[in-house]
């Protein structure tokens, strides 16, 4: 239960000192700097950042102990790191939903504000106070969550600790190469326009790729597969998708592209011959015109008034497979509410096979797109794991329209595209605006 309090000492936090205080700070302090000036700011009793899992069931609290200190978690050196998994409770409604939430624990009331930036869930700002919490005290835990978020991305650039943290399962040289294929956010909000993908990755690793970018006016975007699997995969997958992003930046058509990567894997092919299928899309962002080309890949399934089908696109041969011979292009013209999902093959056939795809995508029709690759990532691991024989991979698009005048967001996310509550239990939910 939630009782009104008068706050003394609740304006603002001077940015400019606490960003100084990050400069001052090691990389590896840089979310210290931050939880300690809103510690001291709201006299709180303690502050926890906890990062969101790679696997994106679980969020991980980072800390550091004294030398010699035990401690229950995975430890390196004198940081630890301790793995919450979700169990539906609050700490994983305030990222599903990306909402402030304040429980009432005890005598005590912690506050927890989703870290975001630009809808990519990086993980959890808990404020434990002894009174209950005004709504400037929650808006400025909300604020400060959100510097939070830039504060980290410009930090674990020059810091292995984030992804450390992050990762619960060790990784193969095979994973290394792959993982650092990807995107750095999984998840993209802009105003026209939502985006996410995942990877569930096989035991061996299979080469599967995602990749975007956005222009002024333009949303490129990939899904690749390598042949084969382990380094030799991946090596394929670097070739396919780093010629893909060299022509992309030179600012090559998607027809140029596809040409590139074919010519890259027939003159670099690792071991004599790979290759690899691939979707590349090209998307204007003032039309919703969906510029395509299918290098013999699975076809993406379009989700229209809560019906999901087969989107038919031209078929090309895959990249590394005959020189001379002209790719396709075709186009995917969106409506407002359109959902497009991309998927590789490991989404598709053997036991992953059971999983109706049309069916569940219509099922999660109101999830945010974040959510969506979430789910079904859960969900084919369910049918085809718990260990998967290849890759599996989806980007999932929702098209709004309205480029250049529509993004309303809060602390990082836009609230109305954020998925629904899990359960409200005994929480209150304030949104801060």
């Amino acid at each position: 239960m939630l009782r009104g309090v008068t706050d003394s000492g609740t304006a603002g936090m001077d940015l400019s000192e606490v960003l100084l205080q990050v400069e001052k700070a090691a990389p590896v302090d840089a979310v210290v700097a931050v939880t300690r000036s809103i510690g001291t700011h709201l006299s709180a009793l303690w502050v926890s950042f906890l990062v969101a899992d790679m696997s994106g069931r679980a969020l991980v609290r980072l800390s550091h102990v004294p030398i010699g200190a035990v401690s229950d978690g995975r430890q390196q050196d004198r940081d630890v790191a301790m793995v919450l998994p979700f169990d539906g409770g609050p700490q994983e409604q305030a990222l599903r939903t990306q909402r402030v939430l304040v429980e009432e624990c005890g005598d005590l009331f912690v506050v927890r504000a989703p870290v975001t930036q630009r809808g990519e869930a990086i993980g959890l700002l808990e404020v434990a106070l002894p009174a209950a919490p005004s709504e400037a005290t929650v808006q400025a835990v909300s604020r400060t969550a959100h510097t939070l978020a830039f504060v980290i991305i410009a930090n674990r650039r020059h810091t292995d600790l984030f992804e450390w943290g992050q990762r619960t399962t060790a990784f193969t040289l095979a994973a290394e190469i792959q993982r650092r294929l990807l995107p750095a956010s999984f998840a993209c909000e802009a105003d026209s326009f939502t985006l996410a993908a995942w990877l569930e990755p096989a035991a061996s690793i299979g080469g599967d790729t995602f990749d975007y970018s956005i222009a002024r006016d333009q949303l490129h975007l990939s899904i690749t597969d390598a042949v084969g699997h382990g380094v030799q995969s991946a090596l394929t997958a670097t070739l396919c998708v780093g010629s893909l992003r060299n022509t992309r930046r030179r600012g090559g058509t998607l027809l140029e592209q596809a040409q590139a990567a074919n010519d890259a894997l027939l003159d670099h092919a690792p071991g004599g011959f790979t290759f690899a299928t691939g979707l590349l899309g090209r998307l204007d962002l003032r039309t919703g015109v969906l510029a395509v080309v299918n290098a013999g890949h699975p076809i993406p399934l379009l989700i229209r008034e809560a019906t999901a089908q087969p989107v038919a696109l031209p078929a090309n041969r895959p990249f590394g497979v005959l020189r001379h011979r002209a790719y396709l292009e075709a186009e995917i013209v969106l409506q407002p509410g359109d959902r497009l999902v991309l998927v590789t093959d490991g989404m598709l056939e053997r036991d992953a096979a059971a999983l109706d795809l049309p069916a569940r995508l219509q099922d999660l029709s109101a999830l945010h797109a974040r959510e969506v690759v979430r789910v079904l990532g859960d969900l084919v691991l369910e049918a085809a794991g718990p260990t998967l024989p290849d890759d599996a991979c989806l980007l999932v698009l929702d098209w709004h329209g309205g480029h250049g005048d529509t993004r309303h967001t809060t602390a990082g996310a836009d609230p109305h595209r954020a998925s629904t509550p899990i359960s409200a239990g005994a929480l209150s939910t304030r949104t801060a605006s």
